[in-house]
């Protein structure tokens, strides 16, 4: 029976903040250090410490560099280390994934080319412990979920490599993207890149935390310690129960016919709601009365967001009233495991069915952003992303495969 992590996100997110968490939530200090050793770098020490921040007691982990490498590492470098260490497959995939993330953003935030990207010297030090640490954390703990909440950015400017910039840098919106995120406290950066790669890599889910009935918690704390904010990462962790597996919860379905509503407007009203967290939408054809053609849009929703779909159905369609009771949904646990291709990174969805087996399925969006980007077809990057899924985790049945999300 594995674990169900969540990262509540108050204060942002980084590397270190991830590895304090886990620690003061219960990872073992000597199985982290072992661990790392299995990645066969060196040329640091880490050392971890009580810290406060704010009024909260939290772990602070740093990584001491006592030698960097000669030079800025490209992506591939960064891909040949982690191939020649001794990690277990899906932490070397997972920390594989982040990388290619952080690469990702940072091409596109400076309109670079993937090849071009360099990780510093010693920085890139820092980066293999805080990324492969946090990836290998939850690993050594059996975390099988993991969910976050939005994530605070914090606000103003950082002073960076590329000169002055806006909070959130250009590399966070870039990897921030699809994910809630806000701006409160103090004037400064409260995320980084690395801490949102691996929460972006790591969480299945972001959102409200869900109900939980937490064994552990941990905080972990960050390099700033602003007056009056308490500047740490918290985690909760409790255990997957296991009626997990056939899980029933309460939605809200609401409903409405539309005969006067131009089809043009219902990719973006659909995105409308996705955004303000409709957990599915549906359009159906019918016949209304006097023989008009019309469509019934259907939304499901937590009822923490029913108001908001609300809101966007009364505001962006014609509608004058909508239907809306509570229903019942039986859904199988599901989680995003991230796999490198070619193209690039695309997360995989997958639903565990029992007995070994589970259903998988590449994330579509992810996909048509590769086949864009790099003009292959987009049935073709499916196709390879199901098969690095397959060969990444060899011991996963595969019960049945879905072409989309």
């Amino acid at each position: 029976m594995g674990l169900h992590l969540h990262f509540d996100c108050f204060s942002g997110v980084s590397g270190d903040m991830v590895l304090g968490s886990l620690v003061s939530a219960g990872l073992s200090w000597t199985d982290l250090i072992s661990g790392l050793k299995r990645l066969q770098l060196n040329g640091y020490q880490l050392r971890k410490r009580e810290v406060h921040r704010g009024a909260l007691p939290a772990i602070k982990v740093d990584v001491i560099v006592q030698q960097g490498f000669q030079r800025p590492l490209p992506l591939s470098r960064i891909r040949k280390i982690l191939a020649g260490s001794r990690l277990p497959e899906p932490v070397k995939e997972r920390s594989r994934s982040v990388f290619d993330r952080l690469a990702e953003a940072e091409s596109r935030a400076h309109r670079v080319d993937m090849k071009e990207v360099h990780f510093h010297e010693v920085g890139v030090v820092d980066s293999f412990i805080d990324v492969v640490g946090g990836v290998l954390g939850c690993h050594l703990l059996n975390i099988t979920r993991v969910t976050s909440s939005p994530i605070n950015v914090g606000a103003g400017s950082v002073q960076t490599s590329h000169g002055l910039l806006p909070v959130p840098g250009p590399a966070v919106a870039e990897l921030a993207k699809g994910i809630p995120i806000y701006a409160a406290g103090p004037r400064c950066e409260l995320a980084t890149p690395t801490g949102v790669a691996l929460l972006r890599t790591l969480a299945s889910e972001f959102g409200p935390m869900p109900a939980m009935k937490s064994m552990a918690i941990g905080y972990g704390a960050g390099d700033h310690n602003p007056d009056g904010w308490p500047n740490a990462l918290r985690v909760f962790i409790e255990e997957e129960p296991a009626s997990e597996a056939r899980q029933t919860e309460r939605v809200m379905q609401i409903e409405t016919n539309l005969d006067d509503l131009s089809p043009q407007a219902y990719e973006y009203l659909m995105e409308q709601l996705f955004q303000v967290g409709a957990v599915d939408v549906a359009l159906a054809p019918v016949v209304m009365k006097k023989s008009r053609p019309g469509v019934v849009l259907s939304c499901l929703a937590t009822e923490d967001r029913t108001e908001a779909v609300l809101e966007v159905l009364f505001q962006e369609t014609t509608t004058l009233g909508v239907r809306f009771h509570e229903v019942r949904r039986r859904v199988l646990p599901r989680r995003f495991i991230p796999v490198t291709t070619r193209g690039g990174v695309v997360r995989m969805k997958v639903a565990e069915v029992g007995a070994g087996w589970d259903k998988a399925a590449p994330e579509y969006e992810d996909c048509r952003a590769i086949a864009k980007r790099t003009g292959r077809p987009l049935k073709t990057v499916m196709e390879e992303a199901l098969l690095a899924y397959r060969r990444g985790f060899p011991k996963h049945g595969t019960a049945r495969v879905r072409g989309g999300t």
